[in-house]
């Protein structure tokens, strides 16, 4: 039984699974559960070199790739044969690199829509029937992307996949309800090793004049994405369920400024 504790957002005796948890944002919001006493499972296809920690806290790896329903369902398995139970499951996986919209292959496509939109269905359903068991119930959070909710560009395919999770965030939290909730996190523009080194190639002007453009006056860092997950897994959120909380720092840059022009 999960212990009470007088902190709503004191995560300890509960687990958390974090898929591609290992680095980016996934790995913010491992630390982010780690250092708030949870015990953290990430997930991906090759273990890291360094797992996600927090102070002594570390936490565990499982590996599976979450585009195969047979994989999700292994993960799945594993996760509640290593720590009892699962009571919150991070969608967190995800990505695409640019492609032209008038000549990306089916192929390509195909693949985006399934990492990025399939792929937290599976891990959601799955998720679903442990916590449904639960006496507490649990929580499930898909990390969606501004990209859903406004033309993508050059990331159509993965824009397209975003705004079917947030449509299914709201889908499962009302079929999931009332033992799961289902939330979802629409992240803005995070500061991530892929922002800065591959998209930005370390170029520091162009970052700056980047994070110049947030009303916020900066880029997002993986523990803002981190600190909503921790908030919507809480009794703070108790009766907060099929919502999507944007993490954008006030607006998006304009299409110029992300083009670098």
């Amino acid at each position: 039984m999960v212990p009470v504790s007088v902190d709503p957002l004191d995560m300890s005796g509960r687990v958390v699974l974090v898929t591609g948890g290992s680095r980016g944002v996934g790995r913010g919001i491992a630390e982010t559960f780690l250092a708030h006493g949870a015990e953290v499972v990430v997930c991906g296809r090759t273990e890291p070199a360094e797992l996600p920690r927090a102070g002594p806290r570390q936490a565990l790896f499982v590996a599976g790739d979450v585009r195969d329903p047979d994989q999700v369902d292994a993960l799945v398995t594993t996760v509640v044969a290593r720590c009892g139970r699962i009571d919150v499951a991070v969608n967190n996986a995800g990505g695409a690199p640019p492609a032209d919209p008038a000549t990306a292959s089916p192929r390509f496509s195909t693949a985006i829509i399934t990492l990025n939109l399939l792929a937290p269905l599976f891990v959601a359903q799955r998720a679903n029937a442990v916590m449904q068991t639960q006496a507490e119930g649990g929580s499930i959070l898909n990390i969606a992307s501004i990209n859903g909710m406004r033309p993508a560009g050059g990331m159509a395919a993965y824009g397209a996949a975003k705004a079917g999770l947030i449509n299914l965030t709201q889908s499962f939290a009302e079929a999931y309800a009332p033992k799961v909730r289902v939330n979802c996190v629409t992240a803005g523009i995070v500061e991530t090793e892929t922002l800065t080194d591959v998209w930005y190639a370390n170029d520091a002007a162009r970052l700056a004049g980047l994070a110049a453009a947030v009303p916020m006056g900066r880029l997002g860092r993986p523990a803002d994405v981190g600190n909503a997950c921790l908030f919507l897994s809480s009794a703070l959120a108790g009766h907060i369920s099929g919502a999507n909380l944007v993490v954008h720092g006030g607006g998006e840059p304009p299409d110029s400024i992300l083009a670098g022009a």
